[in-house]
């Protein structure tokens, strides 16, 4: 008998725990967009008091198959089993009623209401008909202290970090007082500090008996926090190990299809003249004193914890926010740029930290997000766009960029991270850069696709474009880069070359 997600509430909430062997079971689950199966009769299996992670390439459905679970998607056909009795999620109020939360890759929170009323919203508690904010600050401090979380409960969420917000995301979670507790990337904006924060609350929440199931990239957070983990490729279910049964390789090989043999394929290339330099570059209240030169083929990557400035560096030499102070110089020549339209014309692109908030139009299409940047120069005469040679142009490029899509009318929101990632960097390339800003270029992207935007990377430089890699990844940074610039603090700590650097440098210099 299915029982819906109200009765498993009631369950709940009378203490009442059925003798099944998994907490969860998903069973010969499909899924089909127009266009592409996103899901192959999936299986899934999650046993009480564990964590349990999911790897593969973007695209793989993970993603896919946590927000059936979680009820934002319907499945096309399968069955779903909560603590041994088959259940139908229509909607995530269902899922939640049923006991199960999902932290999104993509915060969902609202910037202009409080950290409390994020986390208690619907929730809220009241008092003569009216909301009780004093209760409901309360509560979330309650929460926050069980959490070893210090964030202000009043404070509004526009006011936080990328960082402190994946944080309340969590908290938010945590409140449902969840059996089944979905963390999609939930480390892709924490420092190494808050990481291992985050998974003293993992730990906690386990060893209450939760099930835990962790979707993640990163090859050691597999293998420091799950129990077990299962492999997806291509939308299909590849198998399930103990994580201790399985080796990073054996990992990467079941996601990819095949190895991967050099994860930073940093090729040979010339480094010619300066054609970027930075003198005591500052934004007023935010980084100062910043100076470097970035030669033509050079990798340039730039380290520091979150926070550092990075990230308002480069955004300040592209234009996005002008300098208070300083010069910028271009193959020798002063230039004034006030604008990112100053910084397309002086040659440069970026690429941004996040998708979603700065990246991608969402609702638009694939093709239409690729041609942004070429609309108004390349590919207009008289004032019209030639229409027909932007999609050529974006076609050559999707085929270039393998980016996996039906075609490129399909809105950019129904691709994964990975392939809206190359969709991005493919908009930049077309513009023909001569100096490219990258900002984070593989966060939230699988072993794969990181190693073809590595490739991507290191032929473009090869070809003397000169790139500024900005990356919280360390090895990523060591693997690819010619120069590494360390900041803290808003200021440059030390500029080392590839053959000084190594992991203990950098962190001392960005903790200086």
């Amino acid at each position: 008998m299915m029982l819906s997600p109200q009765t498993f509430k009631m369950i709940r909430e009378a203490g009442v725990v059925p003798n099944a062997e998994y907490l969860l079971e998903v069973s010969n689950v499909r899924k089909a967009f127009p266009g592409v199966v996103a899901l192959d009769n999936v299986d899934l299996r999650i046993r009480r008091g564990s964590v349990h992670a999911l790897m593969g390439e973007n695209g793989a459905g993970k993603s896919t198959l946590m927000k059936i679970i979680a009820g934002v998607y319907p499945p096309d056909s399968g069955t779903i089993r909560l603590k041994g009795n088959e259940i139908r999620i229509a909607t995530p109020l269902d899922a939640l009623e049923a006991g199960i939360a999902m932290i999104h890759q993509e915060l969902n929170l609202m910037p202009y209401m409080t950290v409390a009323e994020n986390i208690w919203i619907r929730r809220e508690p009241l008092r003569f008909g009216f909301v009780d904010h004093r209760e409901m600050n309360r509560r979330t401090a309650a929460l926050f202290e069980r959490l070893a979380i210090d964030i202000d409960p009043a404070s509004e969420v526009r006011d936080h970090s990328v960082a402190n917000r994946q944080m309340i995301e969590i908290a938010k979670a945590v409140s449902y007082e969840s059996d089944v507790l979905i963390m999609d990337e939930p480390t892709s904006a924490l420092t190494d500090r808050e990481v291992d924060h985050l998974f003293r609350i993992i730990r906690d929440l386990r060893d209450q008996g939760k099930g835990i199931v962790y979707i993640t990239h990163k090859m050691n957070e597999l293998f420091t926090i799950a129990d077990e983990v299962s492999i997806f490729r291509d939308g299909r279910y590849i198998a399930t190990h103990a994580s201790k049964d399985i080796t990073r390789d054996q990992v990467i090989s079941a996601m990819v299809g095949r190895e991967i043999t050099q994860m930073f394929p940093k090729e040979e290339a010339t480094i010619g003249e300066v054609v970027l330099s930075v003198k005591d570059l500052a934004l007023e209240g935010v980084f100062r004193g910043v100076s470097f030169d970035l030669r033509k083929g050079e990798i340039l990557g730039l380290a520091g914890l979150v926070g550092s400035g990075r990230t308002n560096v480069a955004e300040t030499i592209f234009g996005v926010t002008p300098a208070t102070s300083g010069e910028i110089r271009l193959n020798g020549e002063h230039i004034d740029i006030r604008s990112p339209r100053d910084g397309m014309k002086a040659g440069m692109a970026l690429l941004t930290e996040d998708r979603k908030d700065t990246g991608c139009f969402l609702s638009l299409s694939v093709l239409e997000n690729m041609q942004m940047a070429v609309l108004t120069d390349r590919y207009t005469a008289g004032g019209f766009v030639q229409q027909g040679r932007v999609d050529v142009e974006c076609g050559k490029m999707k085929d270039a960029m393998r980016v996996k899509t039906p075609d490129l009318h399909e809105r950019i929101e129904n691709l994964s991270g990975g392939n809206q990632q190359k969709v991005l960097i493919g908009r930049w390339l077309l513009t023909n850069p001569k100096i490219l800003i990258l900002d984070e270029p593989t966060r939230g992207i699988d072993v794969g696709a990181k190693a073809e935007i590595h490739r991507l990377i290191s032929r473009l430089a090869g070809q003397g474009v000169a790139v500024i890699m900005i990356s919280s990844e360390l090895p990523e940074v060591l693997g690819m880069s010619d120069r590494i610039i360390v900041m803290h603090e808003g200021r440059v700590t030390g500029i080392l070359d590839r053959d000084k650097a190594d992991q203990v440098s950098i962190m001392q210099l960005a903790a200086a």
